[in-house]
C-alpha cells in the first residue's frame, strides 16, 4: 500500500523573550496568545486548542481565539456570541455555557465551530445582579451546574460602606446571595428560585472549580473591605484583614460572611465589627467552615483551575492554580496580589502551602490575572 500524503509539520510554539511580561519558575516560559481583546474574564479551552473567553462590560458575550499555524498565537479572533456582560464560561458537548451577570446562557455548538449552531437557550434568568454580580460556573461530576452568587454589599450593613453602620441581623442577603447554588442544566427558563443553595457565607466566590480527584467543589472568595475606613481599625490591621479564603464547599458549608472574617495571623475566624466584634472576639465563628488556606488580604481571587495536564512536572499534577487580580483597599501602603499562585494537593487534598507561579515583570501591579484554563496539551 502506498503511503498517504504527509501532514504539514507545524513549528513548535516559541516563547516570548520576555515571557509575555511574566516572571515564571525556572524551566517555564510563556507567550502572548492574543491582545487588545477587551475585558476578558474566565476562559475555557476546546479539544482542538480553541480558547473561549467570556467578556464583561458594555460589549459582553464570548470570543474564540484560534491558532491555525501552530505557533501558539491566535491568528483568528472570532466573536462567537454578542451578549451581556459576563464572567464564567464552560464547554460541554451540548454547548458553550456563559454566565452573564444575571443569566446563564447556553449556546448550541459543534466542536470546531467558531459560531453557535443555533439559537441560544436561557438556562436561568433573573439571577442576582448589582454589587458583586460576577458569576463563576462549573459542572459537577453528576452533571449538576454550580453557580456562584456574590453579595450585593461589602458587609451587609444597614447603610453599605458607611462609617459604623451596624450589620443587618440576620443578614437577609444570605437568602439569595453570597453563596453557591445548584441548577439543572437540562432545564431552560429557570429562575433564581429554582436553584438549590449548596453553600453560604461567601462574600464573592466567583472562583470555583471541581477537584477531579474526588469531585469536591472548591472556591476562593474576595473578603470584605474597609475595616479601617468604616471602623477606625489601625491601618495595618485593615490592610492585612481579612484573609482571602480558599477551601472546599460541601453541602451546607457556611464560611461565615458577613458575621465572621478569617484573621490570617491568628489563623482563626473572628467576629466582624458590624456584629459586635473588636478584632479579638471569636463568638460562634469557630463553628463556621474554615478555609484550607487564608491568602493575604484584598488580593482578590478571580479564578481557579485544577491542573489536569501532564506537561508540567509531577508536583503540579492534581494541584490548583489561582488567579488574583490584585488589591485596592491597602492604601496608603502599596497595592499587592497581582499574580497567579499554585497550591499543591498531595494525596488529592490541599497541603496548606502555596507558591507564586506568575508574577509581573514590569512592576508589582503590571498584570491583573482574571481567568485560567488548562489546554489539551497540558499548557
Amino acid at each position: 500500500m502506498a503511503p498517504g500524503p504527509r501532514r504539514p509539520v507545524r513549528p513548535a510554539p516559541q516563547c516570548a523573550a520576555d515571557n509575555g511580561g511574566l516572571k515564571l519558575p525556572e524551566g517555564f516560559c510563556a507567550l502572548l496568545v492574543g491582545e487588545n481583546l477587551g475585558p476578558v474574564r474566565h476562559l475555557a479551552v476546546a479539544a482542538n486548542g480553541d480558547v473561549f473567553a467570556a467578556l464583561m462590560g458594555r460589549v459582553g458575550g464570548v470570543i474564540v481565539l484560534r491558532d491555525t499555524n501552530g505557533d501558539g498565537r491566535a491568528d483568528t479572533v472570532a466573536t462567537f456570541a454578542k451578549g451581556p456582560s459576563g464572567t464564567g464560561i464552560r464547554l460541554r458537548a451540548d454547548g458553550v455555557y456563559f454566565a452573564a451577570d444575571e443569566a446563564i446562557i447556553r449556546y448550541p455548538w459543534k466542536a470546531g465551530s467558531l459560531a453557535p449552531t443555533g439559537p441560544a437557550d436561557t438556562i436561568a434568568k433573573g439571577l442576582p445582579g448589582g454589587g458583586h454580580s460576577m458569576k463563576g460556573i462549573v459542572f459537577g461530576t453528576d452533571g449538576t451546574l454550580y453557580v456562584s452568587f456574590g453579595s450585593h454589599t461589602n458587609s451587609c450593613q444597614e447603610k453599605d460602606r458607611t462609617t459604623r453602620s451596624p450589620g443587618v441581623n440576620p443578614c437577609t442577603e444570605l437568602e439569595e446571595r453570597a453563596g453557591i447554588w445548584r441548577f439543572d442544566p437540562k432545564r431552560t427558563g429557570q429562575t433564581a428560585a429554582d436553584g438549590k443553595r449548596f453553600g453560604t457565607g461567601m462574600r464573592n466566590p466567583e472562583s470555583i472549580d471541581i477537584n477531579p480527584a474526588n469531585g469536591v467543589l472548591y472556591m476562593a472568595m474576595h473578603g470584605r473591605d474597609q475595616l479601617t475606613e468604616n471602623w477606625s481599625w489601625p491601618a495595618e490591621d485593615g490592610r492585612e484583614n481579612p484573609a482571602e479564603e480558599f477551601g472546599p464547599v460541601v453541602q451546607g458549608a457556611d464560611y461565615g460572611w458577613p458575621y465572621c472574617f478569617y484573621n490570617p495571623r491568628a489563623k482563626q475566624k473572628l467576629q466582624n465589627p458590624e456584629y459586635g466584634g473588636d478584632g479579638k472576639k471569636v463568638a460562634d465563628c469557630a463553628k463556621k467552615t474554615q478555609p484550607a488556606i487564608g491568602f493575604p488580604a484584598h488580593w482578590a481571587p478571580n479564578d481557579l483551575a485544577f491542573y489536569t495536564g501532564k506537561m508540567f512536572p509531577a508536583k503540579y499534577q492534581g494541584g490548583v492554580f489561582i488567579a488574583f487580580h490584585g488589591s485596592w483597599n491597602r492604601a496608603p501602603a502599596p497595592q499587592e496580589g497581582y499574580r497567579v499562585v499554585f497550591v499543591p494537593f498531595p494525596g488529592g487534598k490541599p497541603g496548606g502551602t502555596w507558591e507564586d507561579f506568575a508574577l509581573p515583570l514590569a512592576g508589582p501591579t503590571a498584570i491583573r490575572p482574571s481567568g485560567l484554563a488548562v489546554g489539551p496539551d497540558g499548557s
